[in-house]
């Protein structure tokens, strides 16, 4: 049964949702809502012809940072990559880059303006990350997300250079394990997350998990960018143990 949101910031179980994971329409984009969704494993995901659109699919994939599983030939790359990586230096290029990438299989974006103000409000209150790859200064890939305690919820991704995404996701998976995150939600089960080491679980598990991670008490706020992440030893070293 689908579940037309009020004005209350409150969402149904997410075990009433639809076969194809729809769970509730309408509501806002505000700060305090988005952060209930992502609390309980809901996110939003419409287009500009749609109302607002909620989902908790089932199942769900998730990335155990320090299970992160990297090809041999990742992996000798990530020792000699020519990339700048950066946490939270831009987050406007990059979801505006995400926005506007080119997607096999898709046409058009679900990044709506509504959806890029939104996640813009939710970096500068301290909840909405990126890391980001330049090369001679100029972007070249990045990924964003949400986090919330101690959970994670990967948002979107994108490259103008190839390998440039591989770095950023790389980078982004060994910082949540730095920082203690239980997991990273994939959101969906693309061939890409699954060869980084992404599992699906059924959503009653990752709603559990899900809450257990965001009681966890974190402070929001801008991510520093590791000084590791510019010594070539110590990336190589981490590429090797991965």
């Amino acid at each position: 049964m689908i579940t037309l949101l009020t004005p209350e910031i409150a969402f149904p179980d997410p075990e009433s949702a639809g076969p194809d994971g729809l769970l509730a329409v309408g509501g806002d984009l505000g700060v305090p809502r988005l952060l209930k969704a992502y609390s309980e494993g809901i996110f939003p995901w419409y287009n500009d012809e749609h109302p607002i659109l909620w989902w908790s699919p089932d199942p769900r994939p998730v990335l155990l940072p320090r299970r992160l599983r990297l090809a041999r030939r990742l992996r000798r790359y990530l020792g000699s990559h020519p990339f700048q990586v950066e946490a939270d230096r831009d987050f406007q290029a990059v979801i505006s880059a995400c926005a506007v990438a080119e997607r096999p299989g898709q046409a058009g974006t679900w990044l709506t303006a509504d959806m890029i103000r939104a996640y813009a409000r939710l970096h500068h209150a301290g909840h909405a990350h990126c890391v980001e790859c330049r090369l001679d200064g100029r972007l070249a890939g990045g990924i964003y997300g949400v986090a919330v305690g101690r959970a994670f919820f990967g948002e979107s991704m994108f490259h103008t250079c190839s390998h440039a995404s591989k770095v950023a996701f790389a980078h982004l998976v060994w910082h949540l394990a730095d920082l203690g995150f239980l997991f990273m939600d994939c959101q969906q089960a693309t061939p890409h997350v699954m060869r980084f080491g992404a599992v699906e679980i059924p959503r009653r598990d990752f709603t559990a998990l899900v809450r257990r991670a965001a009681s966890v008490r974190a402070e929001p706020g801008k991510w520093t960018t590791p000084a590791w992440w510019s010594d070539p030893p110590a990336v190589k070293e981490r590429a090797r143990a991965s």
